[in-house]
């Protein structure tokens, strides 16, 4: 597809880069030169310098022949009005970011008149998925599926574990829940498992299974899945509001934590039942008096980066808090992945990850069969899913005789409503939603799971 972005900060740079990677035709569009020219140096694209809402920019980058336009400046304002103008140009469709809530609560009475096919509000994403990484306090992330009613979990064994040592075929016969060990992290290195793989202690696992039997799933991996009555959340800014408000409504009590007294008076306003504490998120004496200690949920979730990694390392040293941890620069993923705090979450990253789903389920209307992709592991693993539309030569073959590839796992098959755990005798067949796991990249049809 022909994209145009308009944009080149870390979401946009992080949006042409996935896609680029696809094999879609990317042209870049921003005011500033620098960020295009350290852009435009890692990956080969198109680049316009100038002011993406004006139509004598949006033609010289191309307009006419647009297939999707994504406006993601720092802006608002000037992501709608981008995407007003784009639409009039030509364009088929398009995305706008808005961080304003004012703005996003009412962008549905204007929607169609602006020409916008999606409109994304980062903050309101982020604590949307806080709030299901609470409500699932076992688990460290949650990958949703779009088709297939499956989710992929990120667990980790805990230090004392009755599965120490047992291998993962002994599980799934000793227990009938519903789920599939897909990937293995341990220390430095990613295993894609067989039946014959034995789990330790501390391991990081990622399982895939059905909502509905999540709880159990969690039992069976030791894995605590009480739900939490309590919350603290340091940092008063647009996600915190939005969270507390999602933990509200699920019965969960909420502290939030912030320095400004005029926000603090703001946010006494805009969520009256949540417990305002004006105060010094990093004063340890006083989240103590507040009651860290006992807390259930803790989200550091203030402006810096560094604030927010002390705070959770804190929270996690005194408490046995569900923790979490946002981060708002992409860079050194590696790093951060081995300090111990919690579920990280990435505003930044889950709007561009959500954005580029969105992307594949229009590419997918057109040509591919692949539905959704999540890269794990830092990037190292990615789980596909695939719709299978029509027959090939790997349909109603049983998968035991199909020459997969190594570090290749089919991990479900959605058929009718019905989730299957697929052994050697399974096949694949026309209408189902398959979940592919794997180390291979940039896999493009369900066929090319087998070797050439």
């Amino acid at each position: 597809m022909n994209i145009i972005i308009v944009g080149c900060g870390k979401v946009g740079s992080t949006i042409a880069e996935h896609l680029h990677d696809e094999g879609h035709s990317i042209v870049v569009v921003d005011r500033r030169a620098d960020k295009l020219e350290t852009l435009s140096n890692k990956i080969d694209i198109m680049t316009v310098e100038g002011n993406g809402a004006t139509n004598s920019i949006l033609n010289e980058a191309g307009i006419e022949n647009c297939d999707l336009l994504i406006a993601v400046t720092s802006l608002d304002e000037v992501n709608l009005y981008c995407c007003l103008i784009a639409k009039k140009a030509g364009a088929k469709n398009t995305i706008a970011r808005v961080r304003n809530p004012e703005y996003a609560e009412d962008i549905h009475i204007v929607k169609d008149d602006l020409g916008l096919s999606l409109c994304i509000n980062p903050e309101l994403t982020a604590a949307n998925e806080i709030s299901r990484l609470i409500r699932y306090p076992g688990a460290i992330e949650i990958n949703r599926f779009t088709k297939g009613g499956v989710e992929l979990y990120k667990l980790k064994i805990p230090e004392k574990s009755k599965l120490d040592g047992k291998l993962i075929k002994d599980i799934n016969v000793k227990d009938k829940s519903n789920f599939q060990i897909c990937v293995i992290e341990r220390d430095d290195d990613v295993y894609i498992p067989s039946g014959d793989f034995m789990l330790k202690n501390l391991d990081k696992i990622y399982i895939l299974s059905k909502p509905a039997d999540a709880m159990k799933m969690f039992k069976v991996f030791d894995i605590n899945v009480e739900k939490g009555r309590t919350a603290i959340l340091v940092g008063g800014g647009k996600i915190a509001v939005y969270l507390a408000k999602f933990l509200i409504s699920s019965n969960i009590s909420v502290k939030i934590v912030e320095m400004d007294a005029e926000r603090c008076e703001e946010l006494s306003d805009i969520v009256p039942n949540a417990t305002i504490l004006c105060g010094d998120g990093l004063d340890k004496e006083f989240l103590l008096e507040e009651g860290l200690a006992t807390v259930d949920s803790f989200a550091s979730l203030t402006g810096l980066d560094e604030e927010n990694i002390i705070l959770s390392l804190y929270a996690a040293s005194v408490s046995n808090a569900k923790i979490i941890t946002k981060i708002n620069k992409l860079s050194f993923d590696n790093i951060i992945s081995k300090m111990d705090i919690g579920s990280v979450i990435e505003p930044k990253y889950i709007t561009s990850e959500y954005i580029i789903q969105y992307v594949r389920a229009m590419q997918n209307s057109l040509s591919s069969n692949v539905e959704s992709v999540y890269k794990i592991v830092g990037g190292q693993v990615e789980a596909l899913e695939f719709s299978v539309k029509e027959e090939s030569f790997i349909t109603g073959i049983k998968l035991q005789e199909l020459e997969l590839k190594d570090n290749l796992l089919v991990a479900s098959i959605s058929r009718n409503g019905n989730l299957i755990i697929p052994s050697g005798s399974d096949t694949i067949e026309v209408g189902d939603s398959v979940i592919i796991v794997t180390t291979h990249k940039k896999l493009r049809d369900l066929t090319d799971i087998v070797r050439n």
